[in-house]
C-alpha cells in the first residue's frame, strides 16, 4: 500500500498554487509599476524648428522683453498675422538651460511665439533618462524647485515626453498665462519627481 501524504504535505500542495498566483501578479504589477528596462533604452526624437526665427517687422515689436512680473516668463505681444505689425515667422521668446534632478538631465527649453500668435515649447539637444509615464510640464516655480519634488500650483501639462534624445516641439495650449511660467520641467507623473527642469529668462538669440 502506498502511503496517504500527510496532513502538512496536504496544507503545503493547498497553498502551492495560490501563493505562485500572487508571486506571478505581484511581479506583473512591478514591472508595470517601475518599468525597469527603461534604464538601459533610449528614445531619440528630431523635429525640426517650427520655422526659422525672424524678427519683428516694426522697431516697437522688436524692443527688448519687458521684465516678467515675479520672474515670469514674457512674450512680445502677438500681432495680427495680416496686420503692419506681422511678424514674418517665429519670435524667439525665453530661453534656459535644463538643469538636472532626479536624473542626469541637459539641453535648453525654450518658448517660441509663432506667427499665427500661438506658443510651442522646444527642447532642443535634449538628453535625459526614459522612465515610467514621464511628461513634460511648464511651472510657476523656479528650476530650482521645480526639477526635484514639485510643480507648484496649476502646472501646465504640454504632453508626454517624445523621447529622452533629441529635438522637439510642445504646443502650449491657448489661453496659458505666461506671465506666471517660469520654468519647463520634465516629470515623472507616476512617481511625482523631477527628471529635470530649465528657467525661462530672457533669451541671449
Amino acid at each position: 500500500m502506498s502511503a496517504r501524504p500527510s496532513p502538512s504535505a496536504r496544507r503545503r500542495r493547498r497553498w502551492t498554487l495560490p501563493v505562485a498566483v500572487l508571486v506571478l501578479l505581484a511581479g506583473g504589477f512591478g514591472l508595470y509599476l517601475f518599468e525597469p528596462w527603461k534604464a538601459f533604452t533610449s528614445t531619440r526624437v528630431d523635429e525640426a524648428p517650427p520655422a526659422a526665427a525672424a524678427p519683428l517687422a516694426s522697431p516697437a515689436a522688436a524692443a527688448p522683453l519687458a521684465s516678467p512680473p515675479a520672474g515670469g516668463a514674457v512674450l512680445p505681444p502677438s500681432p495680427s498675422p495680416a496686420g503692419p505689425g506681422a511678424a514674418a515667422g517665429p519670435v524667439e521668446g525665453v530661453a534656459g538651460a535644463f538643469r538636472s534632478g532626479e536624473h542626469p538631465t541637459t539641453g535648453t527649453a525654450r518658448l517660441v511665439r509663432l506667427a499665427d500668435g500661438s506658443t510651442v515649447l522646444r527642447l532642443e539637444d535634449l538628453r535625459t533618462s526614459e522612465g515610467p509615464d514621464v511628461r513634460v510640464y511648464l511651472s510657476a516655480e523656479p528650476a530650482a524647485r521645480s526639477r526635484l519634488d514639485t510643480l507648484g500650483d496649476a502646472p501646465v501639462e504640454l504632453g508626454r515626453l517624445k523621447g529622452n534624445l533629441g529635438n522637439q516641439n510642445y504646443a502650449v495650449p491657448v489661453g496659458t498665462d505666461l506671465t506666471r511660467v517660469r520654468s519647463a520641467v520634465i516629470w515623472c507623473a507616476r512617481f511625482s519627481v523631477g527628471f529635470g527642469a530649465a528657467d525661462l529668462t530672457a533669451s541671449a538669440r
